[in-house]
């Protein structure tokens, strides 16, 4: 495996294009000044120990010299030995509804903001667990698989919203068996599903999906987020201002409501809890801590743990460069002018 200890360093490749430009003009304006001095072609004749491509070999070892320092002091480094370091912990799944009714403002800023949010926390509290992220609307996605890379699953985080997932409705079933799919059953880490929606079930068997999960061995945990009053859906525009509430056919506004009996009896399925969201309160902390009473079994993660430098080879590599261009004379070479290989004018002295 090969990375970049000081990747910023690379910065200064920007200079190599300014130098190729800065030889370019030198070399333009040295030879108009020569030609207001008098005839190119005479003046090659007066001066055949000249070499006409001496400068342009200089600039470009000048230029490849700067490339070889950028890239030694980036500090390449490779791995060289890879091992498989042993961790403890659980496989979380986290399905999150991203339909349109999680826009909803009965829990603020609303249900799907108050959900991130709660992931965001979960994950700076994990330590060896691996998490994973299951979009679903009327159709569910592997937003990313399981991972104990937290810097990513907060980068991915960040980028959903209710356009995630193109179908409409919501299949908290379909979600439940996308999470069983990406659980590796051979692996005999304690295994957790928590679902976080509204509870409106439009489309297929949740239950059913449950009750798998539950033969399985999976715990399925279940925060749902709105209020049984229910609340409207904000529509906005392509600036993010609203414009209006979501309406049916008939013109009326559509109210949304949390249907907790639904996650319920998804969690009774699952043998496992369920917490209904607030305002206040942050419902997956108390999740992770029945989470942490489990007994927690380790699994193993391949790691690179040794590596090697390697920016010595780059800037011996230019120092060498550097060294032949300072050495490089801009007069012709005695062999290049007695066989003339260039062909050029004054290729043979005057006896």
């Amino acid at each position: 495996m090969l990375r970049l200890a000081h990747p910023e360093y690379l910065y200064a490749l920007a200079l190599v294009p300014l130098l190729a430009g800065g030889f370019w003009l030198t070399a333009r304006l040295r030879r108009g000044m020569l030609g207001r001095f008098g005839n190119l072609a005479l003046l090659q004749r007066l001066t055949p120990d000249h070499g006409r491509y001496k400068r342009a070999v200089k600039a470009a070892l000048t230029l490849a010299g700067v490339v070889l320092i950028a890239v030694g002091l980036a500090n390449p480094q490779i791995g060289t030995r890879l091992q498989e370091v042993k961790q403890e912990g659980v496989d979380i799944f986290i399905a999150l509804d991203v339909s349109l009714s999680m826009k909803a403002e009965d829990i603020r800023p609303n249900r799907l903001e108050k959900a991130k949010f709660e992931i965001r926390n979960l994950i700076h509290r994990l330590g060896g667990d691996r998490l994973g992220l299951i979009v679903f609307a009327g159709e569910a996605f592997v937003q990313f698989p399981l991972t104990s890379d937290y810097s990513a699953a907060n980068l991915f985080l960040d980028v959903i919203d209710v356009d995630a997932v193109p179908t409409p409705g919501t299949s908290i079933g379909t979600a439940v068996r996308r999470a069983l799919e990406s659980f590796d059953f051979d692996d005999p880490t304690t295994k957790v599903l928590v679902i976080i929606s509204d509870g409106e079930n439009t489309e297929g068997d949740a239950d059913e999906a449950a009750k798998e999960a539950g033969a399985k061995g999976v715990l399925v945990y279940a925060i749902g987020l709105g209020s049984p009053g229910g609340a409207p859906i904000p529509v906005t525009n392509a600036a993010g201002q609203q414009v209006d509430f979501k309406r049916d056919r008939a013109g009326q506004v559509v109210v949304t409501k949390l249907d907790e009996g639904a996650l319920e009896e998804i969690v009774a399925a699952g043998r496992g809890k369920y917490y209904r969201g607030t305002n206040t309160q942050d419902e997956l902390e108390a999740i992770y801590n029945d989470i942490n009473a489990l007994q927690k079994r380790e699994f193993g993660v391949k790691q690179f743990t040794d590596y090697e430098d390697r920016f010595q080879v780059f800037l011996i590599g230019a120092l060498l460069l550097l060294l032949a261009d300072a050495l490089l004379s801009e007069r012709r070479s005695l062999w290049a002018g007695r066989f003339n290989i260039l062909g050029t004018p004054g290729g043979e002295r005057q006896q």
